[in-house]
Protein backbone atom coordinates (compact mmCIF):
# COMPACT_ATOMS: atom_id res chain seq x y z
CA UNK A 1 0.00 0.00 0.00
CA UNK A 2 1.38 3.42 -0.95
CA UNK A 3 2.14 5.79 1.92
CA UNK A 4 1.94 9.59 2.07
CA UNK A 5 3.61 11.64 4.80
CA UNK A 6 2.02 14.89 6.00
CA UNK A 7 4.49 17.70 6.74
CA UNK A 8 3.60 21.17 7.98
CA UNK A 9 3.98 23.75 10.71
CA UNK A 10 1.96 23.48 13.94
CA UNK A 11 -1.71 24.39 13.46
CA UNK A 12 -1.52 24.12 9.67
CA UNK A 13 -4.32 21.52 9.60
CA UNK A 14 -2.44 18.20 9.29
CA UNK A 15 -4.42 16.40 11.98
CA UNK A 16 -7.71 17.74 10.61
CA UNK A 17 -6.71 16.47 7.16
CA UNK A 18 -5.89 13.11 8.71
CA UNK A 19 -9.35 13.03 10.31
CA UNK A 20 -11.01 14.05 7.05
CA UNK A 21 -9.34 11.20 5.17
CA UNK A 22 -9.64 8.49 7.78
CA UNK A 23 -12.81 9.49 9.57
CA UNK A 24 -10.58 9.22 12.61
CA UNK A 25 -10.22 11.27 15.76
CA UNK A 26 -6.63 12.48 15.86
CA UNK A 27 -6.28 15.39 18.30
CA UNK A 28 -6.56 18.65 16.33
CA UNK A 29 -5.88 21.40 18.86
CA UNK A 30 -4.97 25.09 18.43
CA UNK A 31 -1.55 24.75 20.05
CA UNK A 32 1.81 23.46 18.92
CA UNK A 33 2.77 19.78 19.17
CA UNK A 34 -0.70 18.44 19.94
CA UNK A 35 0.56 15.53 17.82
CA UNK A 36 3.77 14.04 19.21
CA UNK A 37 3.45 10.44 18.09
CA UNK A 38 2.67 9.66 14.46
CA UNK A 39 -0.91 8.83 13.48
CA UNK A 40 -1.15 6.24 10.70
CA UNK A 41 -4.40 5.94 8.76
CA UNK A 42 -5.88 4.47 5.59
CA UNK A 43 -8.08 6.26 3.06
CA UNK A 44 -10.25 4.67 0.40
CA UNK A 45 -9.73 5.93 -3.14
CA UNK A 46 -13.33 6.42 -4.25
CA UNK A 47 -13.91 5.36 -7.85
CA UNK A 48 -17.30 5.57 -9.60
CA UNK A 49 -16.16 2.86 -12.04
CA UNK A 50 -15.95 0.41 -9.15
CA UNK A 51 -19.47 1.20 -7.99
CA UNK A 52 -20.91 0.78 -11.49
CA UNK A 53 -19.19 -2.57 -11.96
CA UNK A 54 -20.41 -3.75 -8.55
CA UNK A 55 -23.97 -2.74 -9.42
CA UNK A 56 -23.77 -4.61 -12.73
CA UNK A 57 -22.45 -7.76 -11.03
CA UNK A 58 -24.72 -7.37 -7.99
CA UNK A 59 -21.64 -7.93 -5.87
CA UNK A 60 -22.02 -8.78 -2.21
CA UNK A 61 -18.73 -7.08 -1.36
CA UNK A 62 -17.08 -3.96 -2.80
CA UNK A 63 -13.40 -3.24 -2.07
CA UNK A 64 -11.91 0.08 -3.22
CA UNK A 65 -8.22 0.82 -3.65
CA UNK A 66 -6.63 2.48 -0.64
CA UNK A 67 -3.60 4.49 0.40
CA UNK A 68 -1.89 4.93 3.75
CA UNK A 69 -0.87 8.24 5.27
CA UNK A 70 1.13 9.37 8.29
CA UNK A 71 0.47 12.53 10.31
CA UNK A 72 3.49 13.65 12.32
CA UNK A 73 4.01 16.49 14.79
CA UNK A 74 4.35 20.05 13.53
CA UNK A 75 7.69 21.07 12.08
CA UNK A 76 9.08 24.42 13.26
CA UNK A 77 11.82 26.68 12.00
CA UNK A 78 15.08 25.51 13.52
CA UNK A 79 13.91 21.90 13.90
CA UNK A 80 17.14 20.72 12.28
CA UNK A 81 19.00 22.45 15.13
CA UNK A 82 16.75 20.88 17.78
CA UNK A 83 13.94 23.44 18.04
CA UNK A 84 10.44 22.16 18.83
CA UNK A 85 10.43 18.38 18.52
CA UNK A 86 13.64 18.50 16.47
CA UNK A 87 13.86 16.73 13.14
CA UNK A 88 14.26 13.20 14.50
CA UNK A 89 10.52 12.59 14.26
CA UNK A 90 10.82 12.99 10.48
CA UNK A 91 12.12 9.42 10.51
CA UNK A 92 8.46 8.41 10.79
CA UNK A 93 7.87 9.45 7.18
CA UNK A 94 11.23 8.61 5.60
CA UNK A 95 9.71 5.51 4.04
CA UNK A 96 6.72 7.43 2.68
CA UNK A 97 6.32 7.27 -1.10
CA UNK A 98 5.40 10.95 -1.34
CA UNK A 99 5.34 14.05 0.85
CA UNK A 100 2.20 16.14 1.36
CA UNK A 101 2.83 19.69 2.56
CA UNK A 102 -0.08 21.15 4.51
CA UNK A 103 0.21 24.94 4.18
CA UNK A 104 -1.98 27.26 6.23
CA UNK A 105 -3.73 30.08 4.36
CA UNK A 106 -6.46 30.95 6.86
CA UNK A 107 -6.52 33.74 9.43
CA UNK A 108 -7.73 32.89 12.93
CA UNK A 109 -6.71 35.03 15.90
CA UNK A 110 -7.37 32.08 18.21
CA UNK A 111 -4.91 29.84 16.36
CA UNK A 112 -1.26 30.93 16.67
CA UNK A 113 1.17 30.85 13.78
CA UNK A 114 1.62 32.49 10.36
CA UNK A 115 -1.19 32.43 7.81
CA UNK A 116 0.97 32.98 4.72
CA UNK A 117 1.25 29.66 2.83
CA UNK A 118 4.50 30.79 1.17
CA UNK A 119 6.04 31.31 4.61
CA UNK A 120 4.94 27.81 5.57
CA UNK A 121 6.41 26.42 2.35
CA UNK A 122 9.73 28.21 2.89
CA UNK A 123 10.13 26.84 6.41
CA UNK A 124 9.16 23.23 5.71
CA UNK A 125 11.29 23.05 2.56
CA UNK A 126 14.32 24.44 4.39
CA UNK A 127 13.93 22.11 7.34
CA UNK A 128 13.47 18.90 5.37
CA UNK A 129 16.40 19.89 3.13
CA UNK A 130 18.56 20.35 6.24
CA UNK A 131 17.35 17.01 7.61
CA UNK A 132 18.40 15.38 4.32
CA UNK A 133 21.74 17.19 4.46
CA UNK A 134 22.42 15.57 7.84
CA UNK A 135 21.60 12.16 6.37
CA UNK A 136 23.87 12.65 3.35
CA UNK A 137 26.74 14.00 5.45
CA UNK A 138 26.46 10.91 7.67
CA UNK A 139 26.49 8.49 4.74
CA UNK A 140 28.86 10.02 2.22
CA UNK A 141 32.14 9.40 4.05
CA UNK A 142 31.20 5.75 4.56
CA UNK A 143 30.35 5.33 0.89
CA UNK A 144 33.50 7.14 -0.29
CA UNK A 145 35.57 4.75 1.79
CA UNK A 146 33.64 1.75 0.50
CA UNK A 147 34.07 2.93 -3.11
CA UNK A 148 37.85 2.56 -2.80
CA UNK A 149 37.29 -1.16 -2.38
CA UNK A 150 34.25 -1.50 -4.67
CA UNK A 151 34.32 0.59 -7.84
CA UNK A 152 30.76 -0.45 -8.68
CA UNK A 153 29.39 2.10 -6.20
CA UNK A 154 31.28 5.05 -7.71
CA UNK A 155 28.10 6.32 -9.42
CA UNK A 156 26.23 6.16 -6.11
CA UNK A 157 28.95 8.22 -4.42
CA UNK A 158 28.80 10.75 -7.28
CA UNK A 159 25.02 11.04 -6.77
CA UNK A 160 25.54 11.62 -3.04
CA UNK A 161 28.08 14.35 -3.80
CA UNK A 162 25.61 16.09 -6.13
CA UNK A 163 22.93 15.85 -3.43
CA UNK A 164 25.33 17.20 -0.81
CA UNK A 165 26.06 20.27 -2.94
CA UNK A 166 22.40 21.21 -3.48
CA UNK A 167 21.22 20.38 0.04
CA UNK A 168 24.02 22.47 1.54
CA UNK A 169 22.42 25.45 -0.19
CA UNK A 170 19.07 24.62 1.41
CA UNK A 171 17.65 23.42 -1.92
CA UNK A 172 15.35 20.35 -1.89
CA UNK A 173 16.45 17.67 -4.34
CA UNK A 174 13.13 17.85 -6.19
CA UNK A 175 13.98 21.47 -7.06
CA UNK A 176 17.63 20.77 -7.91
CA UNK A 177 17.52 19.53 -11.48
CA UNK A 178 19.33 16.31 -10.55
CA UNK A 179 18.83 13.79 -13.35
CA UNK A 180 16.59 10.75 -12.93
CA UNK A 181 19.61 8.44 -12.82
CA UNK A 182 21.14 10.23 -9.86
CA UNK A 183 17.81 10.43 -8.05
CA UNK A 184 17.32 6.71 -8.60
CA UNK A 185 20.73 5.97 -7.04
CA UNK A 186 19.70 8.03 -3.99
CA UNK A 187 16.43 6.18 -3.46
CA UNK A 188 17.87 3.74 -0.95
CA UNK A 189 18.71 6.60 1.42
CA UNK A 190 15.03 7.54 1.84
CA UNK A 191 15.72 11.25 1.51
CA UNK A 192 12.64 13.35 2.18
CA UNK A 193 13.29 15.79 -0.67
CA UNK A 194 13.85 13.00 -3.19
CA UNK A 195 10.13 12.18 -3.23
CA UNK A 196 7.16 13.49 -5.21
CA UNK A 197 5.53 16.50 -3.54
CA UNK A 198 1.90 17.58 -3.26
CA UNK A 199 0.89 20.77 -1.44
CA UNK A 200 -2.47 21.25 0.26
CA UNK A 201 -3.26 24.95 0.72
CA UNK A 202 -5.63 25.06 3.68
CA UNK A 203 -7.96 28.05 3.20
CA UNK A 204 -10.62 29.48 5.48
CA UNK A 205 -14.32 28.98 4.80
CA UNK A 206 -14.61 32.67 3.85
CA UNK A 207 -12.05 32.18 1.06
CA UNK A 208 -13.70 29.26 -0.73
CA UNK A 209 -14.91 31.50 -3.57
CA UNK A 210 -11.39 32.83 -4.18
CA UNK A 211 -9.53 29.58 -3.69
CA UNK A 212 -7.72 29.83 -7.04
CA UNK A 213 -6.44 33.28 -6.07
CA UNK A 214 -5.20 32.05 -2.69
CA UNK A 215 -3.41 29.03 -4.12
CA UNK A 216 -1.89 30.87 -7.12
CA UNK A 217 1.28 32.07 -5.31
CA UNK A 218 2.04 28.51 -4.16
CA UNK A 219 1.48 27.15 -7.68
CA UNK A 220 3.84 29.81 -9.03
CA UNK A 221 6.48 29.05 -6.41
CA UNK A 222 6.41 25.26 -6.79
CA UNK A 223 6.02 25.38 -10.56
CA UNK A 224 6.59 21.94 -12.09
CA UNK A 225 8.14 20.62 -8.88
CA UNK A 226 4.87 19.66 -7.16
CA UNK A 227 1.10 19.49 -7.42
CA UNK A 228 -1.06 22.04 -5.56
CA UNK A 229 -4.65 21.65 -4.31
CA UNK A 230 -6.66 24.18 -2.33
CA UNK A 231 -9.30 23.15 0.19
CA UNK A 232 -10.88 24.11 3.48
CA UNK A 233 -9.61 21.20 5.55
CA UNK A 234 -11.90 21.94 8.50
CA UNK A 235 -15.03 21.76 6.33
CA UNK A 236 -13.81 18.54 4.70
CA UNK A 237 -13.16 17.03 8.14
CA UNK A 238 -16.63 18.00 9.35
CA UNK A 239 -18.22 16.57 6.20
CA UNK A 240 -16.31 13.32 6.61
CA UNK A 241 -18.04 12.69 9.93
CA UNK A 242 -21.49 12.70 8.30
CA UNK A 243 -23.25 9.81 6.60
CA UNK A 244 -22.90 9.83 2.78
CA UNK A 245 -26.29 11.46 2.07
CA UNK A 246 -25.77 14.28 4.59
CA UNK A 247 -22.18 14.76 3.42
CA UNK A 248 -23.28 15.16 -0.18
CA UNK A 249 -25.99 17.61 0.87
CA UNK A 250 -23.53 19.67 2.91
CA UNK A 251 -20.83 19.84 0.23
CA UNK A 252 -23.25 20.60 -2.58
CA UNK A 253 -24.92 23.26 -0.43
CA UNK A 254 -21.54 24.95 -0.12
CA UNK A 255 -20.96 24.65 -3.86
CA UNK A 256 -18.12 22.16 -3.35
CA UNK A 257 -19.52 19.28 -5.40
CA UNK A 258 -18.02 16.01 -4.17
CA UNK A 259 -15.46 17.95 -2.09
CA UNK A 260 -11.70 18.27 -2.47
CA UNK A 261 -10.70 15.01 -0.80
CA UNK A 262 -11.46 12.72 -3.77
CA UNK A 263 -9.50 15.09 -6.02
CA UNK A 264 -6.61 15.06 -3.56
CA UNK A 265 -6.53 11.26 -3.41
CA UNK A 266 -6.75 10.85 -7.18
CA UNK A 267 -4.04 13.46 -7.72
CA UNK A 268 -1.79 11.73 -5.19
CA UNK A 269 -2.53 8.36 -6.79
CA UNK A 270 -1.70 9.56 -10.30
CA UNK A 271 1.38 11.45 -9.10
CA UNK A 272 2.99 8.16 -8.06
CA UNK A 273 2.18 6.56 -11.40
CA UNK A 274 -0.48 4.36 -9.82
CA UNK A 275 -3.29 2.90 -11.88
CA UNK A 276 -6.31 0.67 -11.22
CA UNK A 277 -7.60 -2.57 -12.68
CA UNK A 278 -10.70 -4.38 -11.53
CA UNK A 279 -12.05 -7.83 -10.86
CA UNK A 280 -15.80 -8.25 -10.64
CA UNK A 281 -18.33 -10.93 -9.89
CA UNK A 282 -21.31 -11.75 -7.73
CA UNK A 283 -19.09 -12.44 -4.71
CA UNK A 284 -16.91 -9.33 -4.94
CA UNK A 285 -15.92 -6.34 -7.05
CA UNK A 286 -12.47 -5.03 -6.18
CA UNK A 287 -10.11 -2.29 -7.33
CA UNK A 288 -6.45 -3.33 -7.51
CA UNK A 289 -3.51 -0.91 -7.61
CA UNK A 290 -0.64 -1.33 -10.04
CA UNK A 291 2.07 0.85 -11.54
CA UNK A 292 1.78 2.27 -15.04
CA UNK A 293 3.61 0.06 -17.51
CA UNK A 294 3.14 -3.21 -15.66
CA UNK A 295 2.37 -6.30 -17.69
CA UNK A 296 -0.42 -8.79 -17.04
CA UNK A 297 1.61 -11.27 -14.92
CA UNK A 298 2.81 -8.47 -12.61
CA UNK A 299 -0.76 -7.28 -12.13
CA UNK A 300 -1.89 -10.84 -11.51
CA UNK A 301 0.73 -10.98 -8.75
CA UNK A 302 -1.03 -8.11 -6.98
CA UNK A 303 -3.99 -10.44 -6.47
CA UNK A 304 -1.84 -13.40 -5.40
CA UNK A 305 1.78 -14.39 -5.95
CA UNK A 306 0.63 -17.76 -7.33
CA UNK A 307 -1.26 -15.92 -10.08
CA UNK A 308 1.98 -14.35 -11.30
CA UNK A 309 4.08 -17.48 -10.88
CA UNK A 310 1.63 -19.68 -12.78
CA UNK A 311 0.22 -17.07 -15.17
CA UNK A 312 -1.18 -18.52 -18.42
CA UNK A 313 -3.36 -15.77 -19.84
CA UNK A 314 -5.87 -13.10 -18.89
CA UNK A 315 -9.33 -12.34 -20.21
CA UNK A 316 -9.49 -8.56 -20.48
CA UNK A 317 -12.10 -5.92 -21.24
CA UNK A 318 -12.19 -2.22 -20.49
CA UNK A 319 -14.64 -1.31 -17.74
CA UNK A 320 -16.97 0.79 -19.94
CA UNK A 321 -17.12 -1.91 -22.62
CA UNK A 322 -18.12 -4.43 -19.96
CA UNK A 323 -20.86 -2.13 -18.68
CA UNK A 324 -22.11 -1.64 -22.23
CA UNK A 325 -22.31 -5.43 -22.68
CA UNK A 326 -24.08 -5.86 -19.36
CA UNK A 327 -22.24 -8.94 -18.12
CA UNK A 328 -19.08 -10.98 -18.58
CA UNK A 329 -21.00 -13.71 -20.45
CA UNK A 330 -22.61 -11.22 -22.86
CA UNK A 331 -19.26 -9.57 -23.50
CA UNK A 332 -17.83 -12.96 -24.40
CA UNK A 333 -20.76 -13.61 -26.78
CA UNK A 334 -20.27 -10.17 -28.39
CA UNK A 335 -16.57 -10.82 -28.89
CA UNK A 336 -15.51 -7.76 -26.87
CA UNK A 337 -13.51 -9.85 -24.40
CA UNK A 338 -9.84 -10.21 -25.36
CA UNK A 339 -7.41 -12.96 -24.42
CA UNK A 340 -4.03 -11.46 -23.54
CA UNK A 341 -0.71 -13.10 -22.76
CA UNK A 342 2.38 -12.35 -20.72
CA UNK A 343 3.45 -9.32 -22.75
CA UNK A 344 0.18 -7.42 -22.42
CA UNK A 345 0.62 -3.99 -20.79
CA UNK A 346 -2.39 -3.50 -18.54
CA UNK A 347 -4.36 -0.26 -19.00
CA UNK A 348 -6.04 1.79 -16.31
CA UNK A 349 -9.66 0.68 -16.10
CA UNK A 350 -9.13 -2.85 -17.42
CA UNK A 351 -11.29 -5.60 -15.91
CA UNK A 352 -9.50 -8.93 -15.81
CA UNK A 353 -9.96 -12.60 -15.10
CA UNK A 354 -6.68 -14.43 -14.64
CA UNK A 355 -6.03 -17.97 -15.81
CA UNK A 356 -3.11 -19.66 -14.03
CA UNK A 357 -1.69 -23.04 -13.16
CA UNK A 358 0.70 -23.74 -10.28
Amino acid sequence: MERFGFVGLPNAGKSSLYNALSGGSALAAPYAFATKDPNVGVAKVLDPRLDQLAEMSRSKNVVPASVQFVDIGGLVEGASAGEGLGNKFLANIREADAIVFVLRAFVDDDVPGPSDPLEHLRIVETEIALADLETVETQIQKRRKAAKQDRSIADEVAALEKALAVLAEGTPIYRSGLDDGSRGLLRGYFLLTNKPVLAIVNVGEDDLERIDEVTAPVRAELGDHGEVIGMCVQLEAEAAQLDPEERTEMLEGLGLGEGALPRFLHTAYQMLGLRTFFTTGEKETRAWTFRAGWKAPQCAGVIHTDFERGFIRAEVIHWDDLLAAGSWAKARDLGTLRVEGKDYVVADGDVMEIRFNV
